[in-house]
């Protein structure tokens, strides 16, 4: 990995676009592989990164190196794979057309089985499972928002590239057991449907102790999916993810006491997939509910619930309105 070579971010959307910006404003080369429509935003506005804790970055047009066009990568030390699962053998066929046979290639996406298609494309290049805790909402006219906290977790390879990524309000660590990581973000993930259903911020909702109680009842299905499969979900947070439901099913002052102390989410906080029915996109649910679901066929394991909320997302998605507004109630129905 060449240092002085350009980190591509492949695919700049919210969590692309804050991670990339935040990467330029620290002094890094960093080039953008964008969608017209982003790449439209950014020349028009700069791009401009806010967080959840009051600070915030502010990048003019030409200090950004933006582009429709794959060949973008040429030059790549590393990339930053950003895109949704669904684009991901998309992203691969540019990488493995355009980019250096030796470039980093690293997934910040969300859901498990993002590498395995990156490295079933990309032959022997050297790829790098990563982890992104944190929400980013884009707010329109080039700003994009932090709305949680956490550091990024990369897989840990020789040349320590998760070091090599971290500056300053952007820590990269490096895991022995990047997929434990993955599976305990996953496991926290399929909140991100309730979101979307509830059309609620995420600080609101997880004050509301009846999605709380839904949130745990649907990770209590993916833990025993998990565990009849063998994997061992790793949390981002001191609190186990064992654990996680029966803290989610706390009384709301001594719920609010713990998640004080273990994370901060701004009231601005939304989750990837209510952004994605608010736009009217493909969401995520297959590579999240959907990778639980797939698990438990495979092990014997009745997961009622995330059938459930994959049908509902499903339903949302068809109808094209946005986020439905459900209640609690009306999520479970008849799971």
């Amino acid at each position: 990995m060449m240092t002085d070579r350009p980190i591509v971010v492949a695919g700049a959307g919210a969590i692309g676009c804050f991670v990339g910006g935040t990467l330029a404003a620290a002094g890094r080369r960093v080039a953008f592989l964008v969608r017209p429509r982003v790449k439209a935003e950014i020349e028009r506005f700069g791009l401009l990164l806010t967080d959840f804790d009051g600070s915030e970055k502010k990048l003019d047009p030409g200090q950004l190196a933006l582009s429709e066009d794959p060949a973008i990568l040429h030059s790549a030390g590393i990339v930053l794979v950003t895109v949704k699962s669904a684009d991901t053998a998309a992203v691969a066929e540019h990488i493995a057309q355009h980019a250096p046979q030796d470039a980093v290639i690293v997934s910040l996406q969300n859901g498990v089985g993002n590498v395995a298609v990156l490295r079933e494309r990309l032959g022997d290049r050297r790829v790098l499972a990563g982890m992104v805790p944190f929400n980013v909402v884009g707010m329109g006219e080039g700003r994009f928002h932090r709305s949680t906290s956490g550091d990024i977790h990369v897989g840990q390879d020789d040349t320590n590239t998760a070091a090599a990524l971290s500056v300053p309000g952007l820590t990269m660590r490096a895991s022995r057991d990047i997929t434990g990581v993955q599976w305990g973000k996953l496991i926290i993930n399929l909140n991100n449907a309730l979101s979307a259903l509830s059309d609620m911020p995420l600080a609101a909702q997880l004050a509301n102790r009846e999605w709380r109680r839904l949130f745990a009842d649907q990770m209590v299905e993916g833990l025993a999916a998990m565990r009849a499969a063998g994997i061992t979900p790793v949390s981002a947070t001191p609190i186990p993810s064992s654990w996680t439901p029966a803290l989610l099913r706390l009384p709301d002052p001594i719920f609010d006491l713990i998640l004080g102390r273990t994370m901060k989410i701004d009231p601005e906080a939304r989750s990837s997939m209510w952004q994605d029915l608010k736009q009217g996109r493909k969401t995520e649910i297959d590579y999240l509910q959907g990778a639980i679901i797939a698990l438990a066929e495979q092990n014997s394991v009745d997961v009622p619930l995330s059938r459930r909320i994959v049908a509902l997302i499903n339903e949302a998605e068809a109808a094209g309105k946005g986020p439905p507004r459900l209640t609690p109630q009306q999520v479970r129905g008849a799971a």
